[in-house]
């Protein structure tokens, strides 16, 4: 065998057992490296996904239907209806950061979705139980034609705590799972880091197939007055969820918690107040203090460094080395509340570039929460049966459940590959996460002009003379698949895009804080939604006037808060462009070194991947 052929063997071998372990530094459940033959990829992925379409069809169990539930079982006025709605649904996602929190420091992702589904199934099961000995009285009440009785502070009491029970344990669980869904395909590796971005669109799509059940045949049952029903068949698949959670775990591979980041960001901010009369080093990141270059760094384990760069020039000062600096080292070591890694630095970095582009998603969140509340009540007042079949307004969703699925259909087999032809110099691709963001508000914009002409021609068709508005419009309650379908649309290119764009724009050991901050822009989103419904009802029913969104809506002007959410959203969206220019993306040393040392017949192999993650 001649030397070439040797060389050419050995270098082979070598790269099998390069291969045999992942690149990116997941662990296994005890805390050896991931082999790649036999852990992660999409046999847990799938896993991950069937998981997350039995939690959401659980959750939806209770949330599509809540704002009736309050309106006929609990007796509550619209406004008020559509308000707790909005701040339930708002704490669910304030209950992601706690989630994020705790993962990303002490528990790590898997034991965290773990915990938080336990949460869950216990808020779930207490609230069928209330439901079915206390609030359902008398029977088959809530059903839009038997009144239900009062209820004692107790019950309500009861009712309240399991769904802020369930808040809790769905809110901790989010923003961790798709994380974890994530986590199980390589980034480093060409294959699986394409997957990795595929993922999050599957992930979107699970999430709202989960939900097309509870949104159909559990609607169906809740509207019918067969509340308790739905609530157990809701416990009955998260339990399911936690089961199948569980069967996987010798299958998953896990990155390790790194520690406290809010104790990292204010080493940083405190490091370089402390600095703030120091001037700049003349060789700039050659003279900044640069934690082992060859092990561990500021963002965890996985021994990626962030390239250096000149935003925020403020905080480079906690980098600077001073004479102290050298004192404190050669006594024992470096003071972390005085001298902080470049890494550490540009970790807060990025938190601080992303943040105005989050502040421009809430007002998308508060046109995406109408579909729980007033899409629902809008859809009550209008014609709801079919020859002898009565639909539940809730179930109009399902038009946006099917609109997700075709559009994510669409985009990543159409538009995503044409886009792909057209690629800019650098290399990046042609629709970017911020590209499709921006497209996803523009779209929704559409979605308030068409809610607020159908409520126009409903109010046109409708019997303002009723003493309640259930079913008193002609107009058919089909009329809404256009909002639902653009809602359906613009969720593809919004939070599919912030998934993958917070995923990937934030640093290792902040992973799951990057999808806490798109479930932060839902949940702020709702709170606003819920500010706004109050504002608008303050104002218009001044001078005794019915005001815009009354108890009875054939007598107020809900049209005027749907056009007013479509001019909020076009404000947005100006805002929103002006960011998305000034932004600039992360950028991982190891990710650019890596792409130098392999060859050219590897290079478009790894390419894809690793394009499909810049902005």
């Amino acid at each position: 065998m001649s030397c070439l052929g040797i060389y050419n063997k050995d270098m082979m071998m070598k790269k099998e057992e390069e291969e045999e372990v992942t690149r990116d530094g997941t662990v296994d459940y005890y805390g050896r490296p991931s082999i790649r033959s036999n852990s992660g990829k999409w046999v847990a992925g799938i896993i991950i996904l069937v998981n997350q379409g039995l939690a959401t069809l659980a959750f939806f169990g209770v949330g599509v239907n809540l704002v009736l539930f309050l309106t006929r079982v609990l007796q509550q006025n619209n406004a008020d209806a559509a308000n707790n709605v909005s701040k339930w649904t708002g704490t669910v996602y304030i209950f992601s950061l706690v989630g994020a929190f705790l993962s990303d420091s002490y528990w790590g992702r898997y034991k965290t979705c773990a915990i938080f589904q336990v949460i869950f199934v216990i808020g779930l099961s207490s609230l069928s139980l209330s439901s079915y000995m206390f609030l359902i009285r008398p029977k088959g009440c809530g059903d839009e034609v038997t009144p239900c009785g009062t209820h004692s502070t107790m019950e309500i009491t009861m009712f309240y705590l399991s769904i802020y029970l369930i808040a809790l344990g769905n809110g901790g669980y989010q923003p961790n799972i798709a994380t974890f869904g994530a986590d199980q395909f390589d980034e480093e590796h060409p294959k699986e880091g394409y997957s990795k971005i595929a993922f999050f669109s599957y992930f979107y799509l699970a999430l709202n197939l989960g939900s097309l059940f509870s949104n159909t045949i559990l609607g169906y049952f809740e509207d019918e007055g067969m509340w308790a029903l739905g609530f157990w068949a809701s416990t009955g698949s998260a339990i399911l969820a936690l089961i199948l959670f569980l069967l996987g775990t010798p299958r998953y591979r896990n990155f390790k918690p790194t520690g406290n980041p809010l104790s990292r960001f204010c080493q940083v901010l405190v490091a370089a107040t402390k600095k703030s009369s120091m001037e700049a080093p003349s060789r700039g990141r050659e003279e900044m203090y640069d934690e082992d270059r060859q092990g561990k760094n500021a963002s965890g384990d996985t021994g990626r460094r962030i390239v250096h760069t000149d935003e925020f020039k403020f905080l480079d000062r906690a980098a600077y080395i001073t004479a102290r600096d050298l004192d404190d080292k050669k006594q024992g070591g470096v003071n972390p509340w005085r001298l902080c890694p470049v890494t550490q630095v540009e970790e807060v970095k990025c938190i601080l570039r992303l943040m105005p582009i989050w502040l421009c998603t809430i007002i998308y969140s508060v046109v995406f929460t109408q579909m729980a509340s007033l899409f629902v009540e809008q859809g009550a007042a209008m014609k709801t049966t079919v020859s002898d079949f009565k639909i539940p307004p809730a179930s109009m969703s399902s038009f946006d459940i099917l609109s997700v699925a075709l559009f994510i259909f669409i985009y990543r087999r159409v538009l995503e590959p044409l886009a792909n032809r057209f690629k800019k110099k650098d290399g990046t691709k042609g629709i970017t996460e911020l590209h499709r963001m921006g497209i996803g508000l523009v779209i929704a914009i559409l979605a308030m002009v068409a809610a607020g002409v159908v409520e126009c021609f409903r109010l046109k068709y409708a019997d303002k003379s009723c003493t309640h508005c259930d079913g008193s419009s002609s107009l058919s309650i089909f009329w809404q698949v256009p909002q639902y379908s653009l809602i359906g649309a613009s969720e593809v290119f919004m939070y599919v895009g912030q998934l993958e764009f917070f995923n990937a724009q934030t640093p290792d050991g902040l992973k799951s804080f990057g999808s806490a901050l798109c479930m932060m822009s839902m949940s702020m989103g709702n709170f606003v939604s819920s500010l706004l419904v109050t504002m608008v009802v303050k104002i218009s029913t001044e001078d005794h006037m019915p005001g815009w969104i009354p108890r009875n809506l054939n007598k107020g002007h809900l049209d005027r808060f749907y056009f007013l959410l479509a001019a909020l959203t076009s404000i947005d969206l100006v805002v929103y462009i002006a960011c998305a220019r000034w932004y600039k993306c992360i950028k991982l040393e190891a990710k650019d070194e890596m792409q130098d040392m392999v060859s050219d017949d590897d290079s478009d192999d790894y390419e894809e991947p690793m394009k499909d993650s810049r902005v």
